[in-house]
């Protein structure tokens, strides 16, 4: 029998970043087991640690921006540290060689749960944003790392996210954003100090009830001599694509096209990057599986070509997901971490004009555990109660096991909703999943309403709808799906979820109870109403209009709540709970 610690062996190498003959990255392979911040020789060398053995970096998905820049001039490393998982990340500086943090502008960020957004390395520059712990405001700021001064660009309860800025700083554009894909563009030019209304109406300016096209306008870089503005845009397709925004005439934003693209398959586009000059790097999330590509924009003709493929088409950069990569300008090179359903996350460099040379840094691996013995997953997405196409995978033990028999069957719900269940090994849910197929159960992962990864309109159709046509999705799966496959053994199904997920299998197992036999909630907000008073204060205005205002629709929320159903339960239930959750508090 194959043990959870076979799986968890494995350990992290994530969030590369090359800079000259060195490679810095995150890792957990230290004595404590914690994340932490290592170098070591690109052409290898054993790592150096550079923080304290006490000293815990978060999971770089969780940040929200970046957890970490190398500065060679400053001869400094910024680094961002919560205290024990509380989520509540400060700027600190270390020596390039390693050494003990000092927070950057303590009276500035102490109070404040910040983000590094964006660092220009060169210059020493880095934009952060800061939420108020006390009230619902975030700021921007952009900080002079060299004598640690700042400016404060924008400050609003809705982001002031500080998106591009042109080479010299003196334009910076600032986005906020109300609900997914509705953001309104700003930009702060240094000449007066002030940020500007550049592209969107406001909040405080629609007519009330009045709907408007989103144009989720993000990624903005900076072109034609900072005469306009290349940038990610739903505006012109729900999945994503390119715009450019005349700065002389923000009125309207124009299509750009893009050629080149080799996936077949649904999903979206995730980012535009730059590269140097006038090529840029854009980045398709498929069927849950990373395709990026380098390609030349073409401002006469509106057009980007995708000439070059880093990542999506062959072996080993395939069937998996990017965990980040990043590009070093001096020696035109990125790193690359990367993870698939059956492999531990693995350090790469991709180099050379046409990006086909590939080294492989790391050759990590699960101790004892075959990797044929895992689950590579099949596609069993599905048409739900009203017709549209959900996305699920759903993962066998691997034939090798010798299972027979209907399987029983672990039904998990992933959290957001804004997420998506991904071929993913750096994500704690795919050593799970593989835990549960080699010990005999099926599992399901569905990707319901609500999920990213299937355009801006599928994201959205969970808004102000939690437990209502996502449940359903859910119900309809395990009722009329479900069954028809002779593999699996209902009566002994199981739901588990967290966060968001935790809530749907709160919802699940006390709204249905009919169809589990078990359940595990991890961290899932048990009450609506408590949950939307508990929240961090900058969530608030957020949430409360993509879930609901917790005075306007009190009834609403508690109607939505799991609590409302507790005394349908019937089926066992284990809970799991973090102790320092900003979100989910314990009580």
């Amino acid at each position: 029998m194959y043990s959870i610690e076979s799986l968890l062996s494995a350990r992290l190498f994530i969030s590369p970043k090359r800079v000259g003959a060195r490679m810095y990255f995150i890792s957990n392979s230290g004595q404590g087991g914690h994340l932490s911040l290592y170098v070591m020789d690109a052409a290898g060398s054993i790592p150096e640690p550079l923080l304290p053995p006490r000293v815990a970096m978060q999971n770089p998905e969780l940040i929200g921006g970046e957890s970490y820049v190398v500065l060679p001039q400053l001869e400094k490393i910024l680094v961002m540290l919560d205290h024990d998982g509380d989520e509540h990340y400060r700027p600190m500086l270390i020596p390039i060689d390693g050494g003990f943090p000092e927070p950057l502008l303590p009276d500035l960020f102490n109070d404040k749960r910040t983000t590094c957004v964006q660092v220009d390395e060169e210059r020493a520059i880095a934009y952060l944003n800061s939420e108020s712990t006390t009230e619902s405001m975030i700021f921007a700021y952009q900080v002079d790392l060299a004598s640690q001064s700042w400016k404060e660009l924008r400050r609003s309860p809705y982001g002031a996210f500080a998106d591009a800025a042109n080479a010299d700083h003196s334009r910076v554009i600032l986005i906020d954003g109300y609900s997914p894909g509705d953001n309104v563009v700003y930009e702060w030019q240094a000449a007066t100090g002030e940020a500007h209304l550049l592209f969107g109406t406001p909040l405080n300016q629609r007519v009330p009830d009045a709907e408007l096209p989103r144009t989720g306008i993000s990624n903005c870089q900076y072109v034609n001599q900072d005469r306009g503005l290349l940038c990610f845009t739903i505006l012109f397709q729900d999945t994503g694509g390119l715009g450019y925004l005349d700065l002389a005439q923000p009125d309207q934003l124009h299509e750009v096209t893009i050629t080149g693209t080799r996936h077949l398959g649904a999903g979206e586009m995730e980012s535009l990057k730059p590269v140097q000059g006038n090529r840029f790097r854009v980045q398709y999330n498929i069927d849950g599986c990373t395709w990026i590509y380098e390609g030349t924009f073409d401002l006469a003709a509106r057009t980007l070509a995708l000439e070059t493929i880093l990542c999506g088409a062959q072996p080993p950069l395939v069937n998996g997901k990017l965990e980040a990569i990043s590009y070093d300008r001096i020696s035109d090179r990125y790193a690359v971490a990367y993870s698939t359903a059956t492999s531990p996350c693995q350090i790469y460099t991709v180099a050379g004009p046409r990006r086909d040379q590939l080294a492989q840094h790391t050759r990590e691996r699960l101790l004892g555990l075959p990797q044929e013995l895992l689950s590579t997953g099949e596609d069993a997405s599905f048409t739900s109660h009203d017709g549209l196409r959900i996305s699920a995978r759903l993962y066998l033990p691997a034939a090798r096991l010798g299972y027979s028999g209907q399987l029983p069957l672990v039904y998990y719900i992933h959290g957001g909703p804004q997420g998506q269940e991904r071929p993913d090994f750096t994500w704690f849910s795919m050593p799970l999943i593989q835990y549960l197929t080699l010990q005999g159960f099926a599992v399901f992962v569905p990707n319901v309403r609500g999920s990213t990864g299937y355009g801006l309109d599928y994201m959205r159709r969970v808004e102000r709808d939690w437990g209502g046509l996502d449940r359903l999705d859910h119900v309809h799966a395990m009722t009329q799906v479900l069954p028809h496959d002779q593999r699996l053994d209902l009566t002994r199904a199981g739901v588990i979820g967290r966060s968001y997920g935790g809530y749907m299998t709160l919802t699940l197992a006390m709204r249905h109870p009919d169809l589990w036999a078990a359940a595990v909630d991890m961290f899932g907000p048990y009450d609506l109403t408590t949950f939307m008073d508990r929240i961090p204060e900058t969530w608030k205005p957020y949430m409360a209009l993509t879930v609901g205002d917790p005075v306007k629709d009190h009834d609403f929320l508690l109607e939505r709540s799991p609590r409302s159903y507790i005394d349908q339960l019937t089926c066992p239930m284990l809970v799991i709970q973090g102790q320092n959750d900003p979100r989910v508090i314990e009580r």
